[in-house]
């Protein structure tokens, strides 16, 4: 018996000496391959990169991990208890290792010959998380456990925990306890209740077999066994347990639902930071902060929707998008599933059609009623400028079957609606720094991400004239110069081409003020300050504004809008008008901030000083434009070579930055006003009904209505619109800068400076007001007819009559040194 007992201990030292050296072995083995736990006290997680609204609204998330990391305080404590209980009851007591846990996990092995369960603690699985992968293998398990002891060494186990809930994935792209609350519940893990709990606490196990959004019925399984684990431990009373166990499944898929509709913006913006920060700009959980106020953008998606919309209904109906006559409701609904909302318009599926009207049903599965009243407008599209009859009946425009569009009314109800094949731009800056306030880049992101506002080159027609102006009136010409509307022909003789331009109503006017040439829009009096001023010497001048030079074309066409521009280009350059002739750059994103809400960046753009508008007299002389160079008045000339640009030299974060002039103030003043004519007598007139004293614009329309434009601004938002399709067509006959493009300004601005006073430039010094001969543009003698009081630069002022002199006859050329407007014939 001695013998025995001597041999029974003589085994078990022999055996546990044996462990203790083959753990020993093991951890010297692996321990130099083992990373350090260091690493967990300054470990980063992944956390998606957010954009937001100026005024703190969620505009879009991007990375592929959903992740709101929560510090230990704020984790509920009834979740902790629910996560225990589920994954690692032993928790507080186990020091990283649950020898349990292990012999159990062991003993299933033996039974069954499969790994069932890898006996981890909560601690292992932190260390397998962080450090190791999950492949299932002997020599990963090591590692886990001997990192296990390491992190119990070195972290508390509030610290561990925190670790663990966020990082764990909880199914559906959520990453953390916190982003699995806002998935499957919409709301923050403090706010959800103790049945939530204990269904997100299941999820750890087995994130898809357990997810109550695929599993419902497996998913309520596991959360009543956790309830019931958290009683018996002691951890939840009974009244609590029966009333958390009678919680019906209420799980349903919650995204981050953007509080502002700005995809376009948002594109900028994410591309914008994975330029600065390449693929960590998705992970590295950076705050974008964009100069964008959600109800100017809201005004903008509303404006050029309603105003697309509205140029359709002209247009007429083009027909269901496609008919599925004949088929079940289920199928309806099923390819209902298949279809997405554009920019507020919601695919519906005609399932009867009576005189009142018809009943549609919606994704949502309802059936709801679309009255008579929204379908009259659609008269069947024949083409462009051709519609059918005026239907009489619903019969005579749905069917049953007929996938259609509807748009939900302020009042609830559907209105008849079609997808508009035309497109639209829309780009508001701010004139004094060049800050994006709005931007559409079509009429929706999900139809097409292409962003027209910022990609699509189009030709601007004679929304780009104020530019030639602004050439004109630092050159010595005045709103009352005289110049001929008269017809006039250009010959190529290299070519053989013969141009003869032409003002779209094919008259002419005779000699005509500067001022009525802009606000009519006079093509040959563009054409002839053009060419006076000459081609290079204007495009010198015009690539102040911002403009690529290979863009404008150098030839005479120049004057007629005919360059390549986009709708952001053509609003940086009209900023200069807005703001009294200084030079901003567009910019989008105003702050970003670190996860742990450092600032990273501020935006430091250039600015309009405080004193705008004031005339720099030196710089008169440098805005001037030389005698043009004969050779100028040739039609069609070339120039490839690029233009060159000097590199930005970025100023001290903290140094403000005065953004240079580049144009005259009093020339910008005196434009403005010419500018502001074109509301009140021109094109623009329909802006009239904004009953605003301060806004100036100009309409664009290319040849053959292809492009559509009006640009516009007071002292506070400059605007420009663009709109016409995206392989260039006729817009139609009637269809102009003034009624397509110039409504969805309207709807913007007007919504923009709802209730602002009037803001225009300040008068400059120098600039003296006389009166006017609206016959010879010279200043009117006492009892001159019809004379006007016109807007002048002190030194541009015009002679009488009467101070000709010298026996000089009115109209005839006057001496070098006489100052009088210039007259082109």
């Amino acid at each position: 018996m001695i013998r025995l007992l001597k041999f029974l201990c003589w085994s078990f030292l022999g055996v546990f000496c044996g462990l203790a050296l083959g753990l020993s072995g093991a951890y010297l083995y692996l321990s130099p391959g083992l990373p350090s736990v260091e690493m967990l006290k300054s470990v980063q997680l992944q956390i998606p990169l957010r954009i937001y609204s100026s005024d703190g609204k969620l505009i879009a998330e991007f990375g592929e991990m959903r992740r709101s990391p929560i510090k230990f305080s704020d984790i509920p404590p009834h979740f902790i208890q629910a996560l225990l209980s589920a994954e690692d009851d032993n928790f507080e007591n186990h020091y990283g290792v649950d020898p349990s846990g292990l012999v159990r996990a062991a003993g299933q092995l033996v039974r069954t010959g499969h790994i069932q369960t890898g006996g981890s603690t909560i601690t292992m699985q932190v260390a397998k998380n962080y450090f190791l992968s999950s492949e299932r293998s002997f020599s990963r398990k090591s590692n886990e456990i001997l990192l296990a002891l390491q992190i119990e060494r070195q972290l508390s186990k509030d610290e561990i925990l925190e670790l663990y809930v966020n990082k764990i994935y909880l199914g559906n792209r959520a990453y953390g306890i916190e982003a699995a609350a806002q998935v499957y519940y919409g709301k923050s893990i403090r706010d959800v209740s103790l049945a939530q709990m204990a269904m997100i606490a299941g999820l750890p196990k087995a994130p898809s077999r357990f997810n109550p959004l695929a599993n419902p019925v497996r998913a309520k399984e596991r959360r009543d066994w956790i309830l019931g684990r958290m009683y018996k431990l002691g951890k939840i009373d009974e009244a609590s347990y029966q009333s958390a166990l009678a919680e019906p499944i209420n799980a349903s898929y919650h995204v981050p639902t953007p509080e502002v509709n700005a995809p376009y913006i948002a594109e900028m913006a994410r591309a914008e930071m994975v330029g600065r920060y390449g693929a960590d700009a998705y992970t590295e959980g950076f705050r974008v902060t964009t100069t964008v106020p959600s109800d100017l953008q809201d005004s903008a998606n509303n404006a050029v929707r309603d105003g697309l919309i509205e140029y359709d209904k002209r247009h007429g109906y083009r027909g269901p998008e496609s008919r599925l006559p004949g088929k079940t409701r289920d199928a309806w609904l099923t390819e209902l599933g298949k279809q997405r909302t554009l920019n507020s318009l919601d695919p519906a599926i005609v399932t009867q059609v009576d005189k009142t009207g018809i009943t549609v049903l919606t994704r949502e599965g309802k059936d709801e009623q679309v009255s008579w009243d929204t379908m009259k407008w659609a008269r069947p599209f024949l083409n462009t400028n051709s519609v059918g009859r005026v239907p009489s009946q619903p019969s005579d425009v749905a069917q049953v079957g007929d996938l259609i569009r509807v748009l939900r009314q302020e009042n609830g109800s559907l209105a008849f609606s079609q997808v508009p094949t035309i497109q639209s731009a829309l780009v508001s800056l701010d004139p004094h720094n060049g800050a994006i306030r709005a931007l559409v880049g079509g009429f929706a992101f999900e139809q097409s991400n292409y962003n027209r506002a910022m990609q699509a080159k189009r030709q601007p027609g004679s929304s780009f004239k104020p530019f030639i102006y602004s050439a004109a009136l630092d050159s010595g010409y005045t709103p009352a110069t005289l110049v001929n509307d008269a017809p006039i022909v250009f010959v190529d003789e290299s070519v053989d081409k013969v141009w003869r331009p032409k003002n779209d109503t094919n008259t002419f006017l005779g000699p005509i003020r500067l001022r009525e040439a802009l606000y009519k829009s006079r093509n040959l009096v563009s054409i002839r300050v053009l060419q006076s001023l000459g081609v290079e010497n204007a495009i010198n001048y015009i690539s102040r504004f911002g403009f690529n030079k290979q863009d404008l074309p150098r030839n005479l066409s120049l004057a007629l809008g005919t360059a390549t521009l986009t709708p952001m280009e053509i609003a940086t350059g009209w900023s200069s008008f807005a703001n009294g002739g200084f030079k901003v750059s567009p910019y989008l994103i105003q702050q970003i901030e670190s996860r742990t809400g450092d600032v990273l960046f501020t935006a430091n753009p250039a600015t309009v000083p405080p004193d705008e508008g004031q005339a720099d007299p030196e710089l008169a002389d440098a805005n001037a434009i030389p005698a043009p160079d004969p050779a100028a008045t040739k039609l069609i000339t070339s120039d490839t070579s690029p233009a060159t640009v000097a590199p930005a030299v970025p100023a001290a974060p903290s140094a403000p930055i005065i953004a240079p002039r580049i144009v005259d103030g009093r020339t910008t003043y005196i434009l403005t006003s010419m500018l502001e004519d074109v509301i009140k007598r021109g094109t623009g007139r329909r802006a009239l009904s904004m009953n605003r004293p301060d806004i100036a614009g100009k309409t664009g329309t290319t040849n053959d209505s292809k492009d559509a434009w009006f640009s516009g601004y007071n002292g506070d938002y400059m605007t420009t619109v663009w709109t016409g399709f995206d392989q260039p067509e006729t817009l139609g006959r009637r269809e102009f800068g003034g009624t397509v493009a110039l409504p969805i300004w309207m709807d913007y601005m007007g919504a923009a400076l709802k209730g602002k006073p009037a803001h225009t430039q300040p008068e400059p010094e120098g600039i003296v007001s006389l009166r006017v001969d609206p016959v010879s543009g010279r200043a009117a003698s006492p009892g001159t007819p019809d004379a006007y009081f016109e807007l002048f630069k002190s030194e541009d002022s015009p002679p009488s009559n009467s101070e000709l002199g010298n026996g000089q006859a009115p109209g005839s050329p006057l001496p070098a040194d006489e100052s009088a407007p210039i007259d082109l014939f």
